[in-house]
């Protein structure tokens, strides 16, 4: 008789955490819509405000805005804070496109210091107006006479940030064609990834972006071999980001961004863009480029040199922001 009377209480109790259960889900959900309805595109900076730095040819005004297009600098700092790692990329919140031109690190810039190349611009920039601040208005500067516009937004990674965002996305697979080894003890880098199919957390996805020499007996990579490895961990991390279990992930992404990345993309910034992920359209998250050069100054000093014509036909079909086409004459690239 006693089991009998506790079966329907066992029952009706279970029912209840079901129906309380499904409630609380409705309710998330239902204010979940409510608070993503409430977020906004994030507000562009303007071309004509108090800022007197150029950030775009002087004959475009705001009004010569895409509309809902938006772009970024991504660097990626080594140890020494060069910024071994500079990228460009354009979100098209219209057509759902998103494109990503590298400038290989080597790029010879017109800038006054000895080491003329533009991974310099972040530590020089550092020492001369003070801090992070100054290192990213240095590489805004630079950037700027590579491509011809200073992109809206900037985001500023270190070693531990890549390897954190990564790991969150629970690794990302990646094809490695040979075997990569490499041993420097005074960076602490122990590089060894054997060739095939990898599931590579952080640390080993860092490795594979950073690699280019290597041990006796192993083969080297070119810097822009290293550059397509670099947009292959790109691509394949927002790839992953995607994924219906990564995109409920998107609070821990935020606190990532917040605690190890320095960027002037607000939380409401980055909610909007973490909602347009489902809006990008193609195979690949990102369509990657790097901008073309015309050979390398030779030593000592190895320049890359950069090929005017070929980087405005490039900026116009994939990161311009603007109605307007950047022209030649708004770059301003050294002619070796």
């Amino acid at each position: 008789m006693q089991t009998s009377n506790n079966k329907p209480k066992k029952s009706f109790f279970k029912r209840f955490l079901i129906t309380l259960a499904f409630f609380l889900l409705a309710i998330i959900v239902a204010g979940s819509l409510v608070f993503l309805g409430t977020i906004q595109p994030p507000t562009l900076p303007l071309i004509s405000d108090e800022d007197t730095r150029l950030v775009a040819p002087e004959r475009f005004t705001d009004e010569d805005r895409k509309e809902l297009f938006y772009t970024f600098l991504l660097l990626g700092l080594n140890e020494s804070i060069n910024a071994n790692t500079i990228m460009v990329i354009s979100y098209d919140g219209v057509s759902g496109e998103a494109n990503l031109v590298s400038i290989p690190r080597d790029s010879l810039v017109d800038a006054n210091r000895r080491v003329r190349k533009i991974n310099s611009a972040f530590p020089a920039g550092m020492i001369r107006y003070g801090g992070v601040e100054g290192g990213v208005a240095q590489m805004q500067r630079e950037v700027m006479s590579v491509i011809g516009f200073v992109p809206d937004f900037y985001m500023v990674l270190d070693f531990d940030a890549f390897e954190r965002i990564i790991d969150v996305v629970g690794g990302i697979e990646v094809y490695v064609p040979f075997h990569m080894r490499y041993d420097d003890p005074f960076q602490n880098l122990h590089i060894n990834i054997p060739p095939g199919l990898h599931h590579m957390d952080g640390e080993t996805a860092l490795h594979f972006a950073r690699y280019r020499r290597s041990n006796r007996g192993y083969r080297d990579i070119t810097d822009y071999q290293r550059i397509e490895n670099q947009q292959t961990v790109i691509n394949a991390t927002i790839n992953n980001m995607l994924t219906p279990a990564n995109i409920l992930k998107v609070p821990e992404f935020i606190e990532i961004f917040t605690e190890n990345v320095h960027t002037n993309l607000t939380p409401g910034n980055l909610l909007w863009f973490a909602t347009q992920f489902n809006e990008i359209r193609g195979t690949n998250a990102i369509s990657t480029y790097t901008v073309p050069t015309t050979g390398t100054s030779g030593a000592p000093m190895w320049y890359e040199l950069l090929n005017g014509p070929g980087i405005v036909e490039l900026v116009n079909r994939t990161i311009n922001p603007f109605e307007r086409d950047i022209e030649l004459k708004d770059l301003n690239i050294i002619r070796h």
